[in-house]
């Protein structure tokens, strides 16, 4: 090796060891500006104690909507997909074609039943003719007769399956999922899309055993929507379970008529009642409550650490929730902070 080239093998070395110095130093950098949250730090929180609260004669039971109806739909037929007419979003109608399958093969195999059915009817009326005339067995007319509803029969099959390369809506609704695209080859059963009916809404209400006997059924009662400021929309009692859960609840679905479709599902709603009696019951604060009302959580402080609690709701009163059990008094209750918790999160009270 000359002197020459040992010089230009000494400076790329440089080179590269300075490239890697600076993607290195860049890293650091980098690393030293990007936030880390650090799990095992406390977060500051509020808490109270569940305590016995009056609810008055007027209470609410709460609840969250729910479609009335919605399917997902699939395919009778198998084959490639050669038009879609519908996105996630759309509305459609009941009978309104959505998806279509290729038919060719199928049409061809119609063309071929016809011809079939055709010759068997031909045949049918030349052993008819014949047997005027007793040239013809008894037995083979009867076959050619058994031959053209055979033929019939394979007829409708085949139109039957090209019915079913056209997919319709079953009813009206808002297409909540689309699950194919255009060009997919799909088989028999395969789900396209998920359709959502909400021209009307199930809000299904636990009661507690001891108010049941107030709801009867096609009773019209008052369902208050938070997003709504407690605006009031009329439903009707459609359903109450006939059985209660193990904390002694009992399932009131209540059907509100949703045309103008203000509603959505999964908003929150209670069920106003008059009693002509005071409830006085374990409460907690309505702001306590994280998840849904289906199932009712909150955050319990246990040695400095936040455990997320299921609880069984009862009556409201659109400030304090009824603890039907599965929370005491002496525990204490997550009030402020809950949206920077996690399960076992680090807390520390202010």
């Amino acid at each position: 090796m000359n002197k020459r080239t040992l010089t230009i093998a000494i400076i790329a070395l440089l080179l590269v060891g300075l490239t890697v110095m600076k993607l290195l130093s860049n890293k650091s950098a980098v690393e030293k500006k990007i936030y880390i949250h650090d799990m095992e730090a406390a977060v500051l929180v509020e808490d109270v104690s569940p305590q016995m609260h009056t609810f008055e004669s007027a209470f609410s039971f709460l609840g969250t909507f729910e479609p009335v109806r919605q399917n997902t739909i699939g395919s009778d037929a198998q084959g490639k997909i050669i038009r879609l007419s519908i996105e996630e979003g759309d509305r459609v109608t009941q009978g309104q074609v959505i998806a279509k399958i290729d038919d060719e093969m199928l049409q061809l195999q119609l063309e071929n039943a016809e011809v079939s059915l055709e010759g068997q009817k031909n045949d049918d009326n030349r052993y008819s003719n014949l047997a005027k005339d007793n040239a013809v067995s008894g037995m083979q007319i009867e076959k050619t007769k058994l031959g053209v509803r055979s033929a019939e029969i394979q007829k409708k099959q085949i139109q039957k399956q090209l019915r079913s390369t056209n997919i319709t809506a079953p009813f009206s609704g808002v297409i909540t999922k689309k699950l194919v695209d255009l060009g997919s080859v799909i088989g028999a059963g395969s789900p396209l899309v998920e359709i959502t009916d909400i021209s009307s809404l199930k809000l299904t209400v636990n009661v507690p055993e001891r108010d049941i006997l107030k709801f009867k059924l096609n009773q019209v009662v008052q369902a208050k929507v938070d997003i709504y400021n407690n605006r009031v929309f009329e439903g009707k009692v459609t359903n109450i379970s006939v059985v209660a859960d193990k904390s002694h609840n009992f399932k009131v679905q209540i059907t509100v008529k949703n045309s103008q479709q203000e509603l959505l599902a999964g908003m929150y709603a209670s069920v106003s009642l008059l009693n002509n009696q005071s409830v006085t019951a374990l409460a907690i604060p309505r702001k306590a409550l994280v998840g849904s009302l289906k199932n009712p959580q909150v955050y319990v402080i246990q040695n400095g650490k936040a455990i997320l609690t299921s609880f069984n709701a009862g009556t409201s009163d659109g400030e304090f929730i009824e603890v039907v059990n599965g929370l005491t008094k002496t525990d204490r209750i997550v009030v402020k902070g809950q949206v920077n918790l996690q399960d076992k999160s680090n807390v520390k009270k202010k």
